[in-house]
């Protein structure tokens, strides 16, 4: 090699070195003023809180008893809410919550053998044809070799023949053609996979340290419908990076649930564990299947990388599909298969959602009718209330970058998911009267996923 080259090529390397070491220090940086941010917002909302809360020497008790009773009753209800944002309080500040990009760690070439595996009831032909497309692209531009998409549909969707694709009617063993240590990546029909995402995968496979994975799913950096739900979902986000993934990444154990998509599980763990665990397991198949996992004692990781989906398009999918969630959560949280220690998880989240209702009236009863209240109790429904902001405003983060939006455009999505937070409660509070006050709790409600050229941007 002449001397020149060799030059320039050292060079290229002190470069990206320098530009690597810059990155993270950036992302260090911001990692740090996002814990200020957190830290601020739960001190205003305790302060606040307290503040408002009248003296406790001037307030006559027996002339508002039942003011009394009922305030502190209502913020006793939200302790349940406790653990579960701690988890997050845990995810956030321990954990970088602006990663670098992840790197590959060996050859695309050596990867073992993956099966993306999309199962749809066959009601959008269209969509799932389209993103299989976008999704082959990704792994050609990645140069990928060893791997298929299965599609495992009920009605027939008349996909192209291709030595990458297979259609299948059904997972029995006589059509499974996965060996014990391949790998499976569930992906929903609207699951669109990203460059980073692929090489997070290919790193959790190569390394084969856990049985399970999942990663963190983003909802508008693809085409948006509806920019309301797009801007609610900013909180599954945030809880991604919080909860998700200390449980994953730190416990390895998948405390309160995991999502349906973006599941990156051995072949052979998977099959142990199976999906098929009867009705009660039909409405939050996901869910059940994490705590069966648990329960069975296999490891969880955390993929690195983000991966697409839209958020539901209209307020009545947006209702029904919480109502589904909710149900299913429950119905797992009640299951005789699954001892208490592993489903403690589940059976917080359903609390929480049963007394959504009543905990929702905390806010209005905080300035209807002021009353003394511990100290304690104020901190812990301040430290709750401010981490379910914090989330909002961390997942609208995360979903929306300041290098393609610009500072201005970020901060104005950011106040506006607060602006929805209101119709995003009321929302959430529907659900939540639908799915324990209605008699069906095993509906499996379908959402609307194709878009077509009539759709309505909201």
């Amino acid at each position: 090699m002449a001397p020149s080259s060799a030059h320039s090529n050292e060079s290229d390397v002190h470069s990206r070195e320098e530009g690597d070491e810059g990155s993270v220090t950036c992302n260090k940086i911001k990692h740090v003023l996002c814990v200020v941010l957190l830290a601020a917002i739960i001190y205003i909302n305790i302060s606040a809180l307290t503040y408002s809360s009248p003296d406790a020497a001037s307030f006559n008790v027996e002339e508002h008893l039942w003011q009394v009773v009922v305030v502190h009753f209502i913020r006793l209800l939200v302790l349940f809410t406790v653990p579960f944002s701690l988890f997050n309080f845990f995810g956030i500040v321990g954990l970088n919550t602006f990663p670098r990009r992840p790197r590959l760690q060996r050859s695309p070439l050596l990867a073992p053998f993956l099966c993306f595996r999309v199962v749809t009831r066959g009601l959008f032909p269209k969509l799932v044809h389209e993103n299989i497309q976008r999704n082959l692209g990704v792994c050609s531009h990645l140069e990928l070799q060893n791997f298929i998409f299965e599609v495992v549909t009920d009605e027939p969707l008349q996909l192209p023949r291709s030595s990458r694709v297979r259609e299948v009617y059904s997972l029995e063993p006589e059509v499974d053609i996965l060996a014990e240590d391949d790998w499976i990546v569930h992906l929903d029909e609207e699951t669109v996979l990203t460059e980073e995402a692929l090489v997070g995968i290919i790193n959790f496979v190569a390394e084969g340290r856990h049985d399970f994975g999942q990663g963190v799913i983003t909802y508008s950096k693809d085409h948006i419908v509806n920019w309301v739900t797009t801007l609610a979902d900013s909180v599954r986000v945030g809880v991604d990076y919080g909860s998700l993934r200390f449980t994953l990444k730190v416990l390895h154990r998948p405390i309160f649930s995991w999502k349906g998509s973006f599941i990156v599980a051995n072949s052979a763990a998977e099959k142990r564990v199976s999906f098929d665990h009867g009705p009660e397991s039909s409405i939050a198949e996901d869910c059940f299947f994490a705590m069966v996992a648990f329960k069975l004692g296999y490891s969880f990781g955390f993929v690195d990388g983000e991966m697409l989906e839209k958020s539901t398009f209209t307020f009545r999918d947006y209702v029904h599909q919480r109502k589904r969630w909710m149900q299913g959560i429950y119905l797992t949280a009640l299951s005789c298969q699954l001892p208490l220690r592993y489903k403690l998880g589940p059976v917080l989240m359903t609390v929480c959602s049963l007394c959504l209702p009543l905990t929702t009236l905390n806010m209005l009863l905080t300035i209807l009718y002021p009353v003394p209240v511990w100290l304690w109790l104020n901190c812990s429904v301040g430290f709750c209330s401010s981490m379910i902001v914090f989330l909002f405003v961390l997942g609208t983060m995360k979903s929306f970058s300041i290098r393609r939006y610009g500072v201005l455009r970020c901060s104005l999505f950011v106040l506006s998911t607060l602006a929805c937070s209101i119709l995003i409660i009321v929302f959430e509070n529907v659900a939540s009267i639908l799915a324990f006050w209605t008699p069906s709790k095993h509906e499996f409600y379908v959402v609307k996923k194709e878009v077509r050229s009539r759709d309505i941007v909201l």
